[in-house]
């Protein structure tokens, strides 16, 4: 703050620039283009959808509606922009509304500049002083948004037209900034038309006065499509205020959704290493796009990312158990671990099913395809005639997740006479699935991806437990 001008008089003799708050956005927003900067770090997959068109709405000066279901980032993207705001610009000292020195809009700083001139005391406010977000809800009040007279002020001396009762609300307060509403069609139609009175007429009413206030900011909200467009919830002046409409989405591909899981899932607090394989989380992510694609889900809710980062923080989890309780020294997931998403994935999702109860089941068979997706493209081909052949001799392989993972490796050991290579390519098949070589853990996670696979391929047969978490591989 050292070195900047406080004064109005040497804020001019700087020279700073008179711009609005779209002006500022769109000339930043113009330098980060030339140097190729990035715009949204941790944005993942809208690269060629969501963020050319963000660039293209402050480019026009527009005002924002973000469409999209839940879990599509669209809180992210909001106070991303945030960043495209000036670190820090300058305003009268002690306004509530945050007036530009050159452009004083409240009544108390039009006195002041008009009495003091150059000498009107300038303060700087940081970028994160010029953004608010309000969350709708049936509850709002104008107040909440506009403003509402102020009893106290009242109380000492000043007459109800007079400007200087109002409180201001958080719009008023945002002035030269960003203002954000989430889930706008659930703001009461009295409370949007109060919304447009601001931001289109440019004035506030309030108890039966009204006082000219030309705001200067950005208007930015989200909704769910299907309230948007379908139920009539916005009102139509409101809609035509907003220049852009972006619709957002899910991760079109398995790679950006795995990336999202590896960005935002929880690094679990521990001295032992979870090693999550890349397969696993293959899974997870086909499963996510299984229930996308399912008729028996509720689309217009959606099954949001944060179901994939759920489910991979459950499942490291899961391994982590296991690996303490067995004083291991690296915890590594398998396929029994996918199940105990089971009990924590079904309460995410809204489901159309026509029985009820029927919800562990819907997710059980998506877990199954996704798992056997992945099977054909990472052990697809794959000869396991061997080890077919030993379930065929009456072989079984007992698993669960608490089993250690030799214990798991011994089982096939004794079941091939000692060797395990006898019944599996054993290094053959982790380098298919990526996984380090010398780790048992990692070699029982392969293990059991081989004999579900095989399962899932009617190749050998499984009976559960109590839970899907214990099993018993054997003969078809």
């Amino acid at each position: 703050m050292s070195g900047l001008p406080t004064t109005l008089g040497a804020l001019r003799a700087d020279g700073y620039p008179a711009r609005t708050v779209k002006e500022e956005m769109r000339s930043n927003l113009i330098a980060r283009l030339s140097a190729g900067d990035e715009l949204f770090p941790g944005i993942i997959g809208y690269e060629s959808s969501v963020v050319p068109a963000l660039e293209r709405a402050i480019l026009a000066g527009h005002d924002i509606i973000l469409l999209g279901e839940r879990g599509q980032a669209k809180s992210r993207l909001i106070r991303s922009l945030v960043n495209l705001l000036d670190e820090r610009v300058p305003a009268v000292l002690g306004c509530e509304v945050n007036d530009d020195p050159y452009r004083p809009i409240c009544s108390a700083c039009r006195a002041q500049v008009a009495e003091r001139g150059d000498d009107t005391p300038v303060t700087w406010i940081g970028r994160e002083q010029r953004f608010a977000e309000k969350l709708a809800t049936p509850d709002t009040s104008v107040g909440d948004l506009i403003g509402d007279v102020d009893p106290i002020r009242v109380a000492e001396g000043r007459y109800l037209s007079d400007e200087l009762t109002i409180h201001y609300g958080l719009v008023p307060r945002t002035n030269r900034g960003i203002f954000a509403v989430n889930e706008l069609p659930d703001l009461p139609e009295r409370i949007q038309v109060a919304l447009l009175n601001i931001l289109e007429e440019r004035d506030v009413q309030i108890r039966g006065y009204k006082v000219r206030m030309p705001l200067d900011l950005m208007l930015i909200a989200s909704a769910n499509p299907e309230d948007y467009t379908h139920r009539g919830r916005i009102i139509t002046p409101l809609k035509d205020r907003f220049g852009t409409q972006v619709r957002t989405h899910y991760p079109e591909r398995t790679d950006d959704e795995i990336a999202i899981m590896d960005q935002e899932a929880a690094r679990l607090p521990t001295e032992i290493p979870v090693l999550m394989p890349r397969y696993i989380k293959e899974i997870l992510a086909e499963l996510t796009a299984e229930l996308r694609a399912s008729g028996q889900v509720n689309q217009r809710s959606g099954v949001s990312v944060r179901f994939s980062i759920g489910n991979a923080e459950t499942v490291a989890a899961s391994a982590l158990r296991r690996a303490l309780r067995a004083g291991e020294g690296e915890a590594v997931p398998r396929i029994v671990d996918l199940y105990s998403t089971l009990d924590t994935s079904t309460g995410r999702i809204e489901f159309d099913a026509l029985e009820e109860g029927r919800e562990t089941e819907i997710v059980t068979r998506a877990l199954r395809r996704a798992v056997m997706a992945v099977w054909r493209r990472r052990l697809g081909g794959e000869n396991l005639d061997r080890l077919i052949a030993a379930f065929d001799r009456g072989a079984t392989v007992e698993i669960s997740d608490v089993m250690p993972s030799r214990e798991v490796l011994a089982q096939l050991e004794r079941q091939g006479g000692g060797s395990l290579g006898s019944l599996v390519d054993l290094e053959r098949l982790m380098r298919r699935l990526e996984l380090p070589e010398e780790s048992p853990a990692a070699a029982a996670s392969a293990i059991e991806m081989c004999l579900e696979g095989l399962y899932l391929g009617r190749k050998v047969s499984k009976v559960e437990g109590d839970t899907p978490r214990s099993a018993l591989y054997g003969s078809e």
